[in-house]
């Protein structure tokens, strides 16, 4: 089988569905590694269209704050506005489907986590030292984790001996016995300084993984953004990828 991995959509329907088509054909199933929504223009058609493929999808730090089961006051001002713009827009439906997610999961040899195995709703592992803690936290060879919105491989040598590997896009990869921590970087609001939405394709079978970026209209996803008042730092940043 072949998994469609995606992290942090964050309301950005133009991302998602850039990514759906790019990698169109090419993969079975979604694994969704959480924050659906937060921070863009169009939370229900997000998770409505994530709704209409087979998939599986964590619950993140965002998707959290919108259900009220997170402090919003431990979020930066413009994250607030936002979590309380998208909290007026979602649906019902929306709320419900996102109520039922969880944070963690595990699917052999893989442990799927929004944030980390430690922390699965809020840390950000950005630097080895961090990724060296997390792996005492889960026993499978692999874990995949999103939330810092910046794709990377962390590879386990030693105790003492975390590698962060950055991506080469298009490039698949053999998972081998070397324990590994991977984020597929963010749909919506890259912040590796690449505007462009990422992803990531694992075949299950081969056990091989690729990185891809796609190209996305960020300045359609602005707009909206712009009609609906939403912070002028998290319109300006999409273009940019911080």
């Amino acid at each position: 089988m072949r998994i469609l991995i995606i992290s942090d959509i964050h309301a950005n329907l133009f991302a998602f569905e850039a990514v759906l088509a790019a990698a169109a054909g090419t993969w079975d199933r979604i694994w969704c590694l959480g924050d659906v929504i937060g921070y863009g223009p169009h939370p229900n058609e997000c998770v409505e269209l994530l709704r209409q493929h087979n998939h599986i999808s964590l619950s993140g730090n965002h998707d959290w704050a919108v259900l009220g089961k997170i402090d919003i006051n431990i979020f930066n001002p413009e994250a607030q506005k936002a979590i309380e713009w998208t909290h007026q827009q979602t649906t019902a439906e929306t709320l419900d489907y996102l109520d039922q997610l969880p944070s963690k999961l595990t699917f052999e040899p893989f442990t799927l986590a929004h944030a980390s195995p430690r922390q699965p709703v809020w840390e950000y592992i950005l630097d080895p030292y961090t990724a060296e803690i997390n792996f005492d936290h889960f026993d499978t060879p692999y874990c995949l984790v999103g939330h810092t919105h910046v794709p990377v491989l962390f590879a386990y040598r030693d105790q003492f001996d975390v590698a962060a590997l950055s991506p080469v896009y298009d490039e698949t990869v053999q998972l081998s016995n070397t324990r590994l921590i991977i984020n597929p970087g963010s749909v919506g609001q890259p912040r590796d300084t690449d505007p462009r939405a990422a992803y990531a394709i694992l075949n299950l079978e081969s056990l091989t993984w690729t990185h891809h970026r796609v190209v996305y209209p960020v300045e359609k996803t602005q707009e909206a953004m712009r009609k609906h008042d939403l912070p002028a730092r998290l319109i300006t940043r999409l273009a940019q990828g911080w």
